[in-house]
């Protein structure tokens, strides 16, 4: 793991309301790599990936590129950071274009036009996505699947060296699910991703896996190392199973064994 910190977070405790959501937080993601963050439902994950990114407020130090979250002016932590939510909406009126454009807003001056490397950023996120063909339709008249990837190319778009996705698969068929591995293995290249993933296969591609479980961080390490493997199939109480297909690591579930009748 390279020494370069993107973000960490220390001694940080979370509250939704009066339920407490995280606690005893500790962690540092190395930059230059992808890192994805997994567990059981309920566990904190979405809550984890808000604090890093500084949607929710937190006991504790939450620090970007070494300094603390909170001392960066807006304008500029845009720039250093984007950001896809789950199910995050957009305006049905937008064409794909102009909300992939909403990703250059922190390159511009308050009401500038946008500026060729504008319009080249945007056609390089759709191109990227897939989704150039979109570029002319209105975002509510997109299928699920499309009005993700066009979501996607637009935190792609800000070109940030850190970008943070909380179930960025949702609603994405295999073959576009293999597209976007592809394009965070060239991001995590250049610069850092973090994802939340249901699909564990998935997430078994990234170079570190950060398992949360019961709002604290179960385990924290590389995903080929069978102590993840191991932490993995703990967090799922063994209800699942980690093996080797090929070249690649994936996660099953442990089917119930059937129950056989027993003549008389």
């Amino acid at each position: 793991m390279t020494d370069s910190i993107a973000v960490s977070a220390r001694s940080t405790a979370t509250r939704i309301g009066k339920a407490l959501i995280l606690h005893g937080i500790d962690v540092r993601i190395a930059a230059g790599r992808w890192t994805a963050i997994v567990g059981p439902n309920g566990a904190g994950k979405s809550t984890l990936l808000r604090v890093l990114a500084g949607l929710l407020p937190t006991d504790g130090t939450v620090q970007l590129h070494g300094r603390p979250l909170a001392d960066w002016p807006a304008r500029e932590r845009a720039r250093q950071l984007a950001w896809l939510g789950q199910a995050e909406g957009g305006s049905d009126d937008l064409s794909a274009y102009d909300v992939v454009m909403l990703g250059r807003l922190p390159h511009r001056a308050w009401l500038a036009p946008a500026s060729d490397a504008d319009h080249a950023a945007v056609r390089q996120a759709l191109a990227a996505m897939q989704v150039a063909h979109l570029q002319t339709r209105r975002l509510g008249e997109l299928s699920g699947g499309e009005r993700q990837r066009v979501l996607l190319a637009r935190a792609l778009a800000v070109q940030a060296p850190l970008l943070l996705m909380d179930e960025p698969l949702a609603h994405l068929d295999p073959p576009h699910q293999a597209d976007w591995l592809a394009v965070v293995r060239a991001q995590a290249a250049g610069g850092t991703v973090v994802s939340v993933l249901h699909e564990l296969g998935m997430a078994l591609q990234a170079d570190e896996l950060l398992i949360v479980k019961d709002g604290g961080i179960a385990h924290h390490g590389p995903c080929a190392s069978p102590s993840t493997h191991r932490a993995l199939q703990a967090a799922f109480d063994w209800r699942i199973g980690v093996y080797q297909v090929k070249d690649r690591w994936v996660a099953l579930p442990r089917l119930p064994q059937p129950e056989h009748e027993h003549a008389d």
